[in-house]
């Protein structure tokens, strides 16, 4: 199912802890509607990047959440949030581009120097992010 022009409900909600542990990853609709902004919001990303994304995690019912570790409040339970790559550009390239932009974000993380976490709300705070073995902290562009 098609949520945007470039992102699919499927894309939002494959998970290879659900298919391997057998577990449900189908979100409700009120969490679709949450998906379905989310996938606006990304588009908006790819327009700002000029480049595809590859989504690495969207939701997570709470028994994956439970199962991969996650925060128990995370908003990857509420379809506001997803883990995303872009070929060829860092998680700190992606990083800047969005925190330098006008793009209303909630939170921003690059984790572990591997992806960058990008969540929405209906409050967003523009927070920026590192997680890594050194623990978590703000992110800041260096001048």
């Amino acid at each position: 199912m098609k949520l945007t022009p470039h992102f699919s409900l499927e894309e939002l909600t494959v998970s290879e802890t659900a298919a391997r542990k057998g577990l449900d990853n189908y979100p409700k609709p009120d969490i679709i509607t949450e998906l379905t902004k989310l996938a606006l919001f990304l588009e908006d990303v790819r327009t700002l990047l000029g480049q595809a994304i590859q989504i690495n995690s969207g939701y997570r019912s709470p028994e994956v959440n439970t199962s991969v570790g996650g925060s128990k409040t995370s908003q990857h339970c509420k379809g506001q949030a997803a883990d995303i790559r872009v070929k060829d550009v860092s998680p700190d390239k992606v990083m800047q581009a969005l925190i330098k932009s006008d793009l209303q974000f909630d939170q921003l993380i690059r984790e572990y120097d591997s992806w960058t976490h990008i969540s929405i709300a209906d409050k967003p705070r523009r927070q920026a992010l590192i997680i890594d073995k050194s623990g978590t902290r703000p992110y800041t562009i260096k001048a």
